[in-house]
């Protein structure tokens, strides 16, 4: 078995569709069916079988679809130690970052660390805190750079804290709050929660929700046109001008804060790309590069 028929199984098992897998793998369509057909002649198995609904796997092909993974992994592992044992600091740093962090603050942090190690190549997954926090544990990622708390038992470092604001066009009274227009976003589960918590608290009356979109930036470019008000984290308002803001505050009138976090497992320091990481984001302070 060669690797890319590991990877092909991975694949195939997450799409069900050999169109759509064949594209993730950057093969044609006959090719991996070729390749499948001599995997299953390696085994002697028949690994999925075909029908009107696309294909299903069989109880050895499952089988061979979770070894896929663990293949994988233990490949890409030998492939790191291998280049930990050369003198320059080199390999692929694999990251997992939140939504906002991956488009506020990374950018310009990779800008800087690549610049110091040039030999370090990068894959990065962003998305929903609580969607990248999971690949840690599950070891697909080295480091996590997420938002708010989680169970996380090994090493952490907090990277910064940002206040969450009402922000207007104009100048507002928070008592007017529930009677004035407000643009709402798609939030993630724990700000969401947050936000929803703090109007509990200080009003009796739901938010007048007049516009609602699907992304915080456009959500600020509504508010920048003067449709409304909106809550949302400090970082988002990050270079803007012509707002007004009013920091929220807990009940003993302190910020509510939204906390941003360095997560990773202690062993993975033994990795040079992962230690020199590690240390140059711990030798930034966040706060400036905010």
């Amino acid at each position: 078995m060669e690797t890319r028929d590991w990877l092909i199984l991975q694949v195939l098992f997450e799409e069900k569709n050999i169109t759509k897998a064949a594209k993730r793998v950057y093969i044609s369509q006959p090719a991996l069916t070729n390749r499948l057909k001599q995997i299953e002649k390696e085994f002697g198995v028949t690994i999925v079988n075909r029908g009107r609904r696309g294909i299903q796997f069989t109880s050895q092909g499952e089988y061979l679809a979770k070894c896929a993974d663990e293949m994988l992994l233990a490949i890409q592992k030998i492939k790191e130690h291998v280049h930990d044992m050369e003198d320059r600091v080199s390999g692929t740093l694999r990251l997992g970052v939140s939504n906002y962090f991956s488009h506020y603050q990374l950018p310009a942090l990779l800008k800087e660390f690549k610049d110091r190690f040039p030999d370090i190549e990068y894959k990065v997954t962003s998305g929903w805190s609580s969607e990248i926090a999971p690949l840690l544990p599950k070891k697909e990622i080295h480091l996590a750079l997420v938002k708010g708390n989680f169970n996380w038992v090994d090493e952490k470092h907090l990277l910064f804290e940002e206040t969450l604001c009402i922000v207007s066009r104009e100048p507002i009274d928070l008592k007017d709050l529930p009677n004035l227009p407000r643009v709402d976003y798609r939030a993630e589960y724990s700000l969401k929660s947050v936000i929803d918590n703090w109007w509990s608290e200080n009003y009796s009356h739901p938010p007048l929700i007049n516009i609602e979109v699907d992304k915080v930036d456009t959500c600020k470019e509504m508010i920048l046109n003067g449709l409304g008000y909106a809550i949302i984290p400090s970082m988002i308002l990050r270079d803007t001008e012509g707002l007004f803001t009013i920091d929220l505050k807990t009940k003993e009138d302190k910020p509510l804060l939204r906390k941003t976090w360095m997560l990773y497992h202690k062993e993975t320091l033994r990795l040079n790309m992962v230690r020199e990481f590690v240390n140059f984001i711990k030798g930034i302070d966040m706060n400036d590069a905010r």
